[in-house]
């Protein structure tokens, strides 16, 4: 058994020895996204609102099949943030070289031609993430963890199963630390930062933090 291995090994060893943080987790994750489904059912219908008003087409909500716990694939929500046709958008933009290099590198573009003007304003405050609260009820995700992949992405990782011993979360050590300005490859190692480190004080620190970069829109994109 070679190095790499052992500390996979060793992380979800370590994983399942937190119990008791993981029952604290789940409790206080169901408690808080109870809190926030009415702020969601109000906020559901104001953008839908002004959907209609600025002539928006298409679905209020974007829903994307995600890798969760254990493996288990789910679909995640949010709010429409691009046209409506965005996934056969991106196969075309990939052609382009310099489209394709930049997306390798941070799995994002900085100028996203596929983002209509109103989501742009819901990414730039974070607002697209609130129907995920839905998810967290669902015990799908938590509202601290490390992004949720889509299928056949842990591979790039070298198929690491570490990733997936935990719940995936609306935000986490990455998201406040960063964000989309970090390439791909920072953003793993603070994402198994998180994993190897979590706790419920590192938790505050990051529930904390996320509100800050949330008002001054850091990393938003």
């Amino acid at each position: 058994m070679d190095s790499k291995e052992n500390a996979v090994l060793q992380a979800k060893a370590d994983v399942n020895k937190k119990g008791f943080y993981f029952i604290v987790k789940r409790v206080f994750d169901v408690f808080f996204s109870l809190l926030m489904l009415m702020p969601l059912v109000v906020l559901s219908i104001i953008i839908k609102i002004v959907y209609v008003l600025c002539s928006e087409t298409g679905p209020l909500f974007y829903r994307q099949r995600r890798v969760g716990k254990g493996g288990k694939e789910f679909l995640i929500i949010k709010y429409r943030t691009m046209t409506p046709d965005a996934e056969n958008e991106l196969n075309s933009l990939l052609e382009n070289d310099r489209n394709k290099d930049e997306w390798q590198q941070y799995h994002k573009f900085e100028n996203d031609p596929r983002i209509t003007p109103i989501g742009l304003f819901l990414r730039r405050f974070s607002i697209d993430e609130f129907p995920q609260f839905i998810n967290v009820i669902k015990g799908e995700m938590s509202l601290i963890g490390p992004r949720p992949l889509v299928p056949g992405e842990l591979e790039l990782h070298h198929g690491l199963p570490v990733y997936n011993s935990v719940r995936p979360g609306i935000t986490g050590w990455w998201a406040c630390n960063g964000r989309s300005s970090m390439k791909y490859e920072e953003r793993l190692k603070f994402e198994y930062y998180y994993i190897e480190n979590m706790s419920l004080l590192l938790d505050l620190k990051i529930f904390f933090k996320t509100i800050a970069c949330v008002f001054d829109k850091t990393g938003a994109r």
